[in-house]
């Protein structure tokens, strides 16, 4: 057997991987983006509280601190160690959105119960189910491999789980969100390669749940509004056409940064839900599009991850991946949407450029697990070679 040198020791082992370049640049890209325009829509909401007009600012930029912080923390959890979780990731998600209907616990904003109360501030639990749902999926399809030649109740039985959690949230009321997971889990279990024939007989099924459940008078009304805002402008239609009068202001270049009016107390939520609207309204349709390239890059940057894990034969990895990207693919889309009066308003933020401390924090984390990941695919990808020459000597 020939003899490995110093030097060959050297050189085979295995070295430290950096993080992925793509998934790093956009995702500060929108962080930087996300700081400047909450710094730009938060002054006149903090003046209307009461507060510091720097106040809601500094609680953004703690919000991305602990964020990055526990995204940090995760590079040292291995994806072995959550792929064993995953069984009690239903159970944890069940409870945690039947916290905010707890007495004393529960908080409650603009008629939803959807916080907790942990004094310093309120979490919204559904954020910290988003992740949790896409860790059951992503383990309960690795272990079917086989699911296009699957029966029926194989493909339902992650849907089923899935729609427990969406009643509950119909409950809170949080339609927006209910919509958001069903649509994550049946984007995951289309990407298993579930067979068409299944996949057309649910989405037949959910038509009616759908229609069903927007006959909700609150929701109803929701629903004519996004028909014809104009036909109550001062009423029930205030949000929208306001966010569309922001969108037509901004035109090609925007009024530029800071120069918003609709922020100015006439755009409800003008640093939260409809952040998008008024960068529109001060960035114009340049300031658009750059959000839509980032967002892409992120969230094709991300699949790629889950292609890579694929190739790797690691499908926990590549279903844990692609959950999340379909998860802030998805939810940019409909914030982003409801923001142009394409989709019904729904409160929902925009991913890493709204204020709200809940979202911010669980899509940090949700991209530190895809760094994990990324993370051990180079590694593994490095020491492929080194294995093989070390069988050849």
């Amino acid at each position: 057997m020939a003899q490995v040198t110093q030097a060959q020791r050297s050189k085979d082992a295995p070295q430290s991987t950096g993080l992925d370049p793509v998934l790093v640049l956009t995702t500060l890209g929108l962080l930087v983006i996300g700081v400047v325009m909450v710094a730009s829509t938060s002054i006149a909401v903090a003046e209307g509280n009461d507060v510091s007009v720097w106040h809601l600012l500094v609680r953004h930029l703690v919000y991305i601190g602990a964020g990055l912080v526990t995204l940090t923390v995760l590079r040292f959890i291995g994806t072995s160690h959550m792929e064993s979780l995953y069984r009690l990731a239903l159970p944890a998600s069940v409870l945690l959105l039947l916290l905010p209907f707890v007495p004393g616990l529960g908080h409650e904003v603009n008629g939803s119960t959807r916080w907790i109360d942990l004094g310093l501030a309120n979490f919204q639990v559904v954020e910290a189910v988003k992740l949790l749902m896409v860790l059951f999926v992503a383990g309960y399809l690795a272990r079917r491999p086989e699911l296009s030649s699957a029966r029926f109740m194989e493909t339902l039985k992650p849907l089923l789980a899935v729609g427990v959690l969406a009643a509950i949230l119909l409950k809170q009321p949080d339609m927006g969100s209910a919509v958001v997971l069903v649509a994550i889990a049946g984007g995951m279990i289309w990407l298993a390669g579930a067979a068409w024939k299944h996949l057309f007989v649910l989405g037949l099924t959910s038509v009616p749940l759908l229609t069903f459940a927007a006959l909700e008078p609150y929701r109803l009304q929701r629903v004519m509004t996004f028909v014809d805002p104009w036909s109550d402008p001062f009423g029930s239609g205030f949000q929208l056409t306001q966010a569309l009068i922001a969108v037509g202001r901004g035109q090609i270049g925007g009024v530029g940064l800071g120069a918003s009016v609709q922020k100015l107390y006439y755009l409800p939520e003008a640093h939260n839900d409809f952040i998008f609207a008024v960068l529109a309204e001060e960035l114009g349709l340049i300031g658009i599009v750059v959000v839509l390239a980032l967002f892409a890059l992120l969230v094709g940057r991300i699949f790629l991850v889950g292609v890579q894990a694929c190739r790797q034969e690691r499908p926990f990895s590549a279903y844990l991946v692609w959950g999340i990207g379909l998860w802030i693919g998805m939810q940019a889309l409909v914030s982003m949407g409801v923001n142009l009066g394409m989709l019904p308003t729904k409160g929902l933020t925009l991913p890493l450029i709204s204020a709200g401390g809940s979202s911010m924090i669980m899509t940090l984390i949700a991209i530190g697990v895809v760094l994990r990941v990324q993370w051990e695919l180079a590694l593994a990808a490095r020491q492929t070679p080194r294995r093989r020459r070390s069988w050849q000597v």
